[in-house]
């Protein structure tokens, strides 16, 4: 079968104005954050004399600097040890409930979805862009890696379905151009029921129906409108809205960021793909030189090697898109050479649906060679007393046939088989309690809470916050 070979350099290019166009629609966007109502903008308001720190790209230096050190693939359990590394500080919505879990000893991807009232939020759609640079061509590559990265924060919720959709339509945008194709490729990655799918199909519905922008705008919140202005299904929308109802490049990111909500991610994630699409060449001097190259970090992203400007980001990215390509179906060469299957490849998606069928009622640790140990809790990870639970422990996605579960004192574990157990709590159960899975050859250990552990969180509150630095008690950034 024939490769798909991209031309060097313009797949840096490419890769360069798709961080460009990151900044620059975070930042077009990022003073608006929030506001529910339209926009008249017509350019950068105010105008900045170097890009505003964002979230959004910051996550993914983080995500850079983690395949750098560990390799192109790796567990979501890596993943978490990373953000707890360095992200733990950023306190807002799923970013908070992630690490309040993570602290209490729960692993994703139940650490991702449980007592987290924002998992259906943008959080992980806008952390799309270095899975599509990874694997350009590739979208179901780029999918299934945006799982991974969703199930930290989002597991089961929109916000997976949202970063899975975009790593996709970015990934196809480096080797095909039209909008509707890139959307349905997209949506071959996500489940039909999806909100967010439904969102981006509305959008497309009002277009091809010949409503005005404004009208479509009003459709989506009149139907998909909901109390959080960071809810990832309008803003989806609002983000096709941009694209297909836009004339130019400024002109897109101004249509997506005045339809309100969540405006610097709108912005940004629009900004990254229109880079994606033209390349450097497609960004206009004027759009380009207030925010320049410069990275400018936020202050509760934590310390390490990060890239100074998007072109040091730029070429890192490059080097791990090489790393990846090995041995694949996407090679890099001198000149771009796309076979005629090209389309039946890029909506392929085997690995996305693999992505989407983990079980997100568990935790994953690591063993010392590297293999997942999951224990599914089929259910929350809460004991009450008296009331005996069905666990499952699984190795590489295989049952643990070897595996032994050792329980708390007062606790009874029975075996049902090749890696299942039945566990009970005559009681009282302690606020957490550790189980562990021992194997042949590694053990791991895996956290169980109790009910004064479990006691839920009021929907739409954030967790306790540092008043001085505004970053997560227990891990801000004062002095």
């Amino acid at each position: 079968m024939p490769h798909i070979t991209l031309d060097r350099t313009q797949f840096r290019d490419k890769v360069h104005a798709c961080w460009i166009g990151k900044n620059i629609g975070g930042t077009l966007g990022g003073p608006w954050e929030g506001r529910k109502h339209t926009h008249a903008l017509t350019f950068y308001e105010p105008v900045p004399d170097k890009a505003l720190p964002n979230d959004d790209l910051d996550l993914q230096i983080v995500w850079l600097k983690m395949l750098e050190d560990e390799g192109i693939d790796p567990s979501v359990r890596t993943f978490a040890e990373y953000w707890w590394q360095y992200a733990s500080a950023y306190p807002w919505d799923e970013y908070g409930f992630f690490v309040r879990n993570f602290a209490r000893g729960l692993r994703p991807p139940v650490a991702g979805c449980f007592e987290n009232f924002f998992v259906d939020n943008m959080g992980s759609p806008i952390r799309s862009e270095i899975w599509a640079c990874l694997h350009p061509g590739d979208p179901q590559a780029a999918a299934r890696m945006a799982w991974k990265d969703a199930a930290l924060d989002h597991a089961g919720g929109e916000g997976t379905c949202g970063e899975m959709f975009w790593a996709a339509v970015q990934s196809a945008a480096f080797v095909e151009r039209d909008p509707m194709t890139l959307i349905r490729i997209g949506l071959h990655m996500i489940p039909l029921a999806s909100h967010v799918g439904r969102a981006i199909r509305e959008a497309v519905l009002c277009w091809q129906k010949g409503l005005t922008w404004g009208q479509a705008r009003d459709r989506i919140v009149t139907w998909f409108g909901t109390q959080h202005p960071c809810h990832a299904v309008p803003n989806h929308a609002f983000t096709i809205i941009g694209w297909l109802y836009g004339d130019d490049f400024g002109d897109r990111l101004c249509k997506a960021v005045n339809c309100g909500f969540d405006t610097d991610c709108t912005g940004a994630t629009l900004g990254a793909l229109l880079g994606i699409l033209e390349g450097t060449g497609g960004i206009p001097p004027r759009w380009r030189k207030p925010v320049g190259d410069q990275i400018v970090l936020h202050k509760f992203t934590g310390q390490f090697n990060s890239p100074r400007t998007l072109s040091e980001f730029t070429d890192r990215t490059v080097a791990l898109s090489e790393q990846a390509a090995v041995g694949g179906d996407v090679m890099f060469s001198d000149r771009t050479t796309l076979p005629d299957d090209l389309l039946t490849r890029l909506v392929r998606n085997e690995q996305a649906r693999q992505a989407l069928a983990q079980d997100n009622h568990a935790g994953v640790e690591l063993l010392a060679d590297g293999r997942e140990v999951w224990l599914h809790y089929n259910g929350e990870p809460v004991m009450h007393a008296k009331v005996e639970r069905e666990l499952d422990v699984t190795v590489d996605g295989r049952a643990a046939a070897q595996a032994e579960l050792t329980v708390p004192d007062g606790w009874s574990c029975r075996s049902l088989g090749e890696g299942k157990f039945a566990v009970c709590c005559k009681g009282p159960v302690a606020p957490r309690s550790t189980l562990t899975v021992v194997l042949p050859d590694g053990q791991a250990d895996f956290t169980m809470l109790g009910p004064d552990e479990a006691k839920g969180y009021p929907a739409g509150e954030n967790i306790p916050k540092c008043s001085e630095c505004g970053g997560r008690l227990n891990a801000c950034v004062c002095p």
